[in-house]
């Protein structure tokens, strides 16, 4: 049986985990990929299943890609998947029902970390977004650097089954990841005027690490866990050192043009 939903997918070099993907939705009405540039096999993988249209757009930014990718979409219902994920049975079977009763507007979806080589054992909050939606009802705030998710004007419920994420390969990948992301999150900070804060480079590693590793219970997940959780605390201090370098930048800035004279004339 054919759902009645559009799976869409951004993708960048995704080669290594899309066939397991598409396979994973392989009876969705519908799957949209839009790519980036990738240089290895997603082209080719793509094009062996039927229900897949794959094509390129330069990159636009997180949300913006996104937005893009939803705008290509023709079924009335949507769900969002990324190039390193795969769609759990438990949770299609899940979308199934949710469109067959046809009473709410989309699933809040628990997304399961593989992090050095294995699956994490718990997820937290911060590990659940609207993944699946009324296609009409959802967008993206293209203003947001990174950490994008879609808004749904509607009613919205958590869901059982999960989503696969299989992306973060080593603790290598996990850091160049943070390392992009925080400069996308300091660059949105200090454009909305947000000013550093001592007292939070002092204190936000060790309170996200306790955050991560205690009371989101990355504990659970033994030694990949810790190393998981101290990685976190570290990107939290990226961020707040990093909004801290932009004002350093602003207040040279500011003496440079304070410092100009105009020339004048007699």
């Amino acid at each position: 049986m054919t759902i009645a939903c559009s799976v869409y997918i951004v993708s960048l070099n995704s080669a290594p985990w899309l066939k397991a993907l598409l396979e994973s939705v392989h009876d969705f009405a519908e799957v949209i990929i839009l790519d980036s540039g990738s240089t290895d096999a997603t082209y080719e993988i793509a094009q062996q299943f039927n229900n897949v249209t794959i094509q390129h757009q330069d990159w636009l930014g997180y949300a913006a890609q996104k937005a893009k990718a939803l705008s290509l979409c023709r079924q009335p219902w949507a769900l969002n998947l990324d190039g390193d994920e795969k769609l759990s049975a438990a949770l299609r079977d899940e979308i199934q029902g949710v469109i067959a009763r046809n009473e709410i507007d989309g699933l809040i979806t628990p997304i399961l970390d593989s992090f050095m080589g294995k699956v994490a054992n718990t997820y937290t909050k911060q590990h659940a977004k609207v993944r699946f939606f009324r296609r009409e009802k959802g967008s993206y705030d293209t203003a947001i650097e990174a950490h994008e998710k879609v808004q749904v004007d509607g009613i919205v419920q958590p869901a059982q089954g999960v989503i696969y994420h299989y992306g973060l390969t080593d603790i290598s990948v996990k850091v160049d990841k943070n390392n992009r992301y925080s400069d996308l999150k300091a660059k949105e900070k200090n454009a909305k005027g947000k000013r550093p804060s001592l007292l939070k480079l002092v204190l936000v590693m060790p309170l996200v690490f306790f955050k991560s590793y205690v009371l989101r219970r990355d504990f659970l997940n033994g030694q990949r866990g810790f190393i998981s959780s101290m990685i976190n605390a570290f990107y939290a201090f990226l961020k707040e050192a990093k909004l801290y370098e932009y004002h350093l930048k602003n207040i040279s800035a500011d003496s440079k043009v304070l410092d100009h004279k105009p020339d004048t004339q007699d």
